[in-house]
């Protein structure tokens, strides 16, 4: 009970999709009876003619013709209902997939970024594509098979009680027996059903990391060995999918055919004992034919829990995702005027158990120049997604132009804030739209862009150029190419504050520094705060906090920190001795 209790809200929600289409699934319907009453007419005109011309030994040629014609009418007729309402049913189930999916897509990307740090991208895959088409069919099968078993069994059954009622009384004792063997159904497959589900998103998952990682499992010779995981994961949900075929092969068509067997024997026995003349022959057949034709909806009604379940589960599974905590914004609609940064005693944890950063304060003016340094792990990204809003501020504060970082809504913040990160996205559109990004921006302007990062070179060697259409994860540029087009969607908007996590590391020296020539005309404008690895690119920082396991340890410019001789002096001192090698290793080499 427990367990029916808990599955029904998920259909009440699955079956609440389908309310856009009342029209068209109540034509269906309407269909089916007529469609079920046409095929329950045949049974009863053959009865006539048996009783009142066969068992007289009377076969007038022109009433044998009329009940021929009229039964062959009555099947064309039952045929095309079915065809058309199964069409019906199907523009139904397709359209509410297509809302569906449309509606965790929405949901997957306004999911915080806390969720995919734990979420595997190949289980968010199934649940918007394998999960919502296991929904379709409980709008294509179950829906339609029980709205079509249920018009069917409800016309034999008023037949059956119109020819004789005693006889009725025999037939309709297999419902019990059904009703239990669904219920034992029900209860026993349930958890398999899920299981396979699960299986399912594991393989997908598998497969997402295999193709990712392709060329590291190949250079590392790894092929067996993920190769034995996914047969695993395979075989797994192999095993799980053979429990629910032998469910149903034991449940289901053997022992229903059972029930209707003994509910036939019922009959002749009745139809044997009955005086003679109490039940004529026509009405036997008849009868043994509505059993025929009933043990097949019951067989379909039962055979379709599996299919219920598996929606059930899949619905269970979309609706986590569709009801998990959003990204949450502020109400503030007014875009910012101005770029300072103000962060008072800032305390972040990824785990409760560990904190990332702990009391960071820091206070950058408008156009200022601030950087972040520090070893790997430190907290330095942490605090630039932190200042992005993609992680909640749940300890100390964050103010953006003299305004709460929670109070602005996801435009104003969006259009303020902008990142370029180490490893930027690339999407499989043309350079164009991989620069405007939707925005309204004109040809004109992403030229001028692509012309400061130095790119435009390149792109004017492309066939279709500014409209060639780049690879998925755009992998027909460099890592540097990369981060230079990334760079171009930012000047092509200036936003109030720009943050660059690493952006600078994957590009040579002479492109460096054509980068620095357009942040230092972007700082007219524009906040910057920097992510640096390589100290050479910011000496120029009006600020630079020095981070160690999420603490500030050090803060001040170039020069103040040198003078300091602590640990940003001891990391500068590395990499120019580490610069000295390398430059003396190819003026020896040249």
């Amino acid at each position: 009970m427990n367990k029916v209790q808990k599955l029904w809200p998920t259909l009440k929600r699955l079956l609440a999709y389908g309310s856009p289409y009342r029209k068209p699934l109540g034509i269906a319907v309407l269909m089916l009876w007529v469609a079920a009453a046409a095929e329950v007419a045949g049974p009863i005109l053959i009865s006539y003619f048996i009783d009142h011309y066969v068992a007289k030994g009377q076969l007038p040629l022109a009433i044998v013709g009329g009940l021929a014609t009229t039964y062959v009418l009555l099947e064309l007729l039952a045929a095309a209902l079915h065809y058309f309402q199964a069409l019906l049913f199907n523009q139904a189930a397709v359209g509410v997939v297509q809302r569906l999916r449309t509606d965790v897509m929405d949901a997957a990307l306004r999911q915080p970024l806390s969720a995919f740090d734990t979420q595997p991208v190949g289980q968010l895959i199934s649940r918007v594509t394998n999960d919502t088409e296991v929904i379709k069919d409980l709008y294509v099968m179950v829906v339609s098979t029980v709205l079509k078993s249920a018009a069917l069994i409800g016309t034999m059954l008023v037949a059956m009680f119109i020819l004789d009622w005693r006889m009725a009384l025999v037939a309709i004792c297999i419902f019990p027996a059904v009703l239990v063997v669904m219920g034992i159904y029900q209860y026993n497959s349930a958890p398999i059903v899920r299981r396979v589900r699960s299986y399912l998103a594991d393989i997908n998952d598998g497969f997402n990391e295999v193709i990712n990682g392709m060329s590291v499992i190949q250079q590392f010779r790894q092929q067996i060995r993920f190769g034995e995981r996914l047969r695993a994961a395979s075989k797994m949900h192999y095993t799980a999918r053979m429990q629910t075929l032998r469910l149903d092969g034991f449940l289901l068509r053997p022992l229903l055919s059972l029930f209707s067997m003994l509910v036939l024997c019922g009959l002749l026995m009745l139809f044997g004992l009955s005086g003679e003349g109490a039940i004529s022959a026509g009405v036997l057949y008849a009868f043994i034919n509505y059993l025929g034709r009933l043990n097949e909806p019951l067989i379909e009604l039962t055979s379709q829990q599996s299919i219920l379940q598996q929606s059930l589960v899949a619905g269970e599974r979309v609706f986590e995702l569709m009801d998990r905590c959003q990204q949450r914004y502020g109400t503030e609609t007014h875009p910012l005027t101005s770029g300072s940064i103000d962060v008072k005693d800032l305390s972040f944890a990824y785990r409760a158990d560990k904190k990332v950063l702990q009391h960071i304060s820091l206070s950058v003016p408008s156009c200022g120049f601030a950087a972040l340094v520090g070893h790997t792990g430190s907290g330095k990204s942490t605090l630039a997604n932190l200042l992005m809003g993609y992680y909640p501020v749940n300890e100390g504060e964050v103010r953006l132009g003299g305004r709460l970082l929670s109070s602005l809504s996801h435009r104003t913040l969006r259009q303020g804030m902008a990142m370029v990160q180490q490893e930027p996205a690339v999407i499989a559109e043309s350079v164009l739209a991989n620069i405007t990004l939707g925005r309204n921006i004109d040809e004109k302007t992403v030229w001028q862009a692509l012309e400061t990062v130095q790119l435009a070179d390149l792109v004017r060697g492309f066939p279709q150029g500014i409209h060639t259409r780049l690879g998925e994860q755009g992998n027909n540029l460099s890592v540097g190419q990369k981060q230079l087009l990334a760079m171009a969607r930012v000047l092509v908007q200036a936003p109030q504050i720009l943050i660059l996590d690493e952006a600078t590391a994957n590009i040579d020296s002479g492109t460096e520094q054509a980068i620095q020539h357009a942040l230092r005309l972007i700082r007219e404008r524009t906040t910057l705060i920097v992510i640096a690895h390589r100290l050479s690119t910011i000496v120029d920082a009006d600020s630079i906090l020095v981070l160690h396991r999420g603490h500030v340890v050090e803060q001040g410019n170039h020069l103040q920190l040198l003078g300091q001789q602590g640990r940003y002096y001891q990391m500068y001192q590395l990499q120019q001795v580490g610069e000295a090698l390398t430059a003396r290793e190819e003026s020896q080499s040249a």
